[in-house]
């Protein structure tokens, strides 16, 4: 079984991209579990100083859901051109310890809607930028950014295709070997 955990860009309960995040349970490849990481809003902004010991409820939730994981998947919208505060505060989280954070070694991919002429291009940029720095290992192919607000993406095939392969593609990913 491969646990996949999903992180949700927006905090709004009716948001979109939630709701792709959800029905990513209905479109996962057999042998894949979609664990939706709530409570993203409940952890503190990052600071070094509450991160001694142990840290906040919340955060050490956060680490130990992704540290279970095999793959993390963002589902997220655009904000201002860029990732919202809160899905960047749990990337900063997940980053420490450096070097050794939740996130360092695993496969990672950005998924999400937008309804603007980018279709999240920046935010979805920005997160993969973030984790990568933090250690993870961006999978370059797993993108779906929808533009159109005139297409219903939960019932598209064509975006619910593009859905699937995505997963598929962050599950099956295999990291190179740099030769000895």
């Amino acid at each position: 079984m491969t646990q996949i955990a999903v992180l949700v860009g927006s905090l709004r309960a009716d948001s979109v991209n939630r709701q792709v995040a959800e029905s990513l349970k209905t479109l996962a490849p057999a042998g894949v579990e979609i664990d939706i990481v709530d409570g993203l809003g409940d952890v503190p902004f990052y600071n070094e100083d509450i991160d001694v010991g142990s840290a906040p409820a919340a955060a050490s939730a956060l680490r130990d859901r992704v540290s279970s994981a095999d793959r993390v998947l963002v589902v997220t919208p655009e904000y201002n051109a860029t990732m919202p505060a809160v899905l960047n505060n749990a990337i900063d989280w997940l980053s420490r310890p450096y070097g050794a954070g939740a996130i360092a070694g695993k496969p990672f991919g950005v998924v999400g809607v937008t309804p603007t002429p980018y279709g999240g291009k920046w935010a979805h940029e920005h997160a993969a930028l973030s984790a990568k720095i933090a250690g993870a290992l961006v999978v370059e192919d797993v993108t779906v950014s929808q533009t159109s607000i005139d297409v219903d993406v939960l019932n598209d095939p064509e975006v619910q295709g593009k859905l699937r392969g995505a997963l598929e593609t962050l599950v099956s990913y295999v990291p190179e070997t740099s030769a000895a």
